[in-house]
């Protein structure tokens, strides 16, 4: 955390508390080409680094430990026009009616899933080799 990005490379935010979970989406995420910026489990770490760091983009998973959710990481984000999309393992039903339009995708999830999130939010080709 807090070490400079390879020029043009997104930087990422990981909210997720699943640590293989994590993990997994952090090594996808590197797969990528992208900077991870975490993975970090709790609403507070990730409001930290969303101060800190420059983010261009954002995984955040909706149900965290101890009853804490990641809505506020996600109007933090909004308020700063970074592009977010969630994680889920409960489907559409259980993020908030008022994030339905945001991309999404089911865990447990792929390389492939997380590519095709990654390209939505960010408007480019993204594939496993980095390229």
């Amino acid at each position: 955390m807090g070490e400079s990005a390879a020029p043009g490379r997104l930087r990422v935010l990981l909210l997720e508390d699943e640590t293989l979970i994590a993990m997994l989406a952090e090594d996808i995420l590197i797969g990528l080409g992208c900077d991870v910026v975490g993975p970090v489990a709790t609403v507070a770490a990730a409001l930290r680094l969303v101060a800190a760091e420059r983010i261009d983009a954002a995984v955040l998973d909706v149900n965290l430990g101890y009853g804490e959710r990641g809505y506020p990481v996600a109007d933090a984000l909004a308020e700063l026009g970074v592009p977010f999309a969630f994680v889920t393992g409960y489907g559409r039903d259980s993020i908030e009616a008022r994030f339905h339009d945001r991309p999404w995708v089911q865990k447990p999830f792929g390389g492939e899933a997380l590519a095709a999130l990654l390209g939505t939010l960010t408007g480019r080709r993204m594939t496993l080799d980095g390229a």
